[in-house]
C-alpha cells in the first residue's frame, strides 16, 4: 500500500490546504492528514477541533486518515510505515525552508518529501490571513470550506 501524509498545523484548514490533500489522495493509497501539535502556539482552534473540521472536509475522500502528532514528523511517518511527505508550495520562498526540511527529515529516516505546486488561486492563502481577515470581518468564503466558515463565524463572533 502507498502511503503518504500531508502534515500542517491546518488552524485553521483552507481551500489550499484541501486541494493539496485531494491531489495527493489520488497519487496515494492513503494519505494521512498530521495535525502537527506546536506547544508553544496558541491555535483559533483547539486540536481535536481542527482534527473535526479536517475530517467533514475530506470525508469525500475515502483513503483520507485524520490524525495528531506531537514530535517529530519522521517519527509519525516511522509509526506507520509513511515513506512519502507530500508538501504545498506557493512560492519560492516556500522552497528554501521546505527544501531544508525535506533534507532533514530524508537525513533523519529516509522518507521522501514531494513538492506539489500550489494551484495559483492559492498561491497567496495561508491560515494565518485568513484567521486575520476573518477576525476583521472580511469575507473569506472562498477562501475555506463551507464548514470552517461557520466554525469561524461562530469562534470570530460574526463581525
Amino acid at each position: 500500500m502507498r502511503r503518504a501524509v500531508c502534515p500542517g498545523s491546518f488552524d485553521p484548514i483552507t481551500n489550499g490546504h484541501l486541494d493539496i490533500i485531494a491531489r495527493a489522495s489520488k497519487l496515494y493509497d492513503e494519505v494521512y492528514v498530521a495535525v502537527m501539535v506546536n506547544q508553544t502556539k496558541q491555535g483559533l482552534f483547539d486540536v481535536e477541533e481542527r482534527m473535526d473540521l479536517i475530517r467533514q472536509v475530506t470525508a469525500e475522500f475515502e483513503n483520507v486518515v485524520v490524525e495528531s502528532h506531537h514530535g517529530l514528523l519522521v517519527d509519525f511517518c516511522k509509526q506507520r510505515d509513511i515513506p512519502a511527505i507530500v508538501k504545498g508550495l506557493r512560492a519560492v520562498s516556500d522552497f528554501d525552508y521546505e527544501l531544508q526540511m525535506a533534507q532533514m527529515n530524508n537525513g533523519l529516516s529516509g522518507v521522501e518529501t514531494l513538492f506539489v505546486p500550489t494551484n495559483p488561486t492559492y498561491s497567496f492563502l495561508s491560515s494565518s490571513l485568513v484567521k486575520e481577515v476573518a477576525a476583521w470581518g472580511g469575507d473569506v468564503s472562498h477562501l475555506v470550506p463551507p464548514a470552517v466558515l461557520e466554525a469561524l463565524g461562530n469562534r470570530l463572533g460574526n463581525r
